[in-house]
Order: structure tokens, then C-alpha cells, then sequence
């Protein structure tokens, strides 16, 4: 995997790709946002949703089909959000919608709030969201 040079520091993101029947959206929430905690860049790809964790302690989950975002941790803290998992259905109650400009992420929340992140693996995601699994 190429690594990707940021004018403050290096980033390096681990990636893995899941099959539909390894699909558990509780569980790949429950990793990533332990990974952000340990400030831990990773990349999980689930057909459509794109779960990452950045070095800064951040975590999201994207629905690159619709533009759909929710933080899942900020800082490495825990942020209050509903997913739920069943063995026939998932939910998430999206607050958000994301787009990507170059090394841009922009988030426009719910309140019409917009916030633009600098440092995300902007890169890996755009190209996982082009080569999902379907």
C-alpha cells in the first residue's frame, strides 16, 4: 500500500474488504471506533459503507451510495449515534453528508452546520468507495 505524505506527518491506513456474509455493522462500529481510540488509521469496506478510524482519533461510517455520513468518534471519544444490527436487517440513522475535494473532507451536519477536515485518507476512501464489493 502506497503511503501518503501530508505536510505535518505520514499517513498509513490499513484497508480489508468483507464479503456480504461477513457483514456484522455492530461489530466493524465496535472495531473501528477502537481502533480510532488507539489512534489507529484503518479502512473497512462493506459493500456501499466505508468505515474509517484516522491517527487523530476520529471514526465514520460513509454510505458512499448516498453521501451519507455519521461521526462515530471524535478525538477518540465515543460520540452518541443509533446503528442497529440484526442477522436480516441494519439500521443507521445518518446525521449527516460528506464529499471529498481533493484532501478535503467536507461534512455538512443535520443543523446545516459544515465543517472541513484536513488529513483524512481522503485518497483510500474515494478508492474504496470505486472498488467495493457488491
Amino acid at each position: 500500500m502506497a503511503k501518503r505524505k501530508d505536510p505535518i506527518k505520514s499517513h498509513r491506513t490499513q484497508r480489508q474488504f468483507l464479503s456480504p456474509g461477513q457483514m456484522n455493522i455492530t461489530r466493524e462500529v465496535d472495531y473501528i471506533i477502537q481502533r480510532a481510540q488507539e489512534h489507529d488509521a484503518r479502512l473497512v469496506v462493506l459493500a456501499s459503507l466505508v468505515l474509517f478510524s484516522t491517527e487523530t482519533g476520529d471514526a465514520w461510517i460513509l454510505d458512499s451510495e448516498e453521501n451519507a455520513a455519521l461521526c462515530l468518534a471524535r478525538d477518540g471519544e465515543k460520540q452518541t449515534f443509533t446503528v442497529f444490527d440484526t442477522t436480516t436487517q441494519f439500521g443507521i440513522e445518518w446525521t449527516a453528508t460528506y464529499h471529498i475535494e481533493g484532501d478535503t473532507f467536507i461534512v455538512r451536519e443535520e443543523s446545516g452546520q459544515k465543517r472541513i477536515i484536513i488529513g483524512y485518507p481522503t485518497r483510500e476512501i474515494l478508492h474504496a468507495t470505486r472498488h467495493k464489493l457488491k
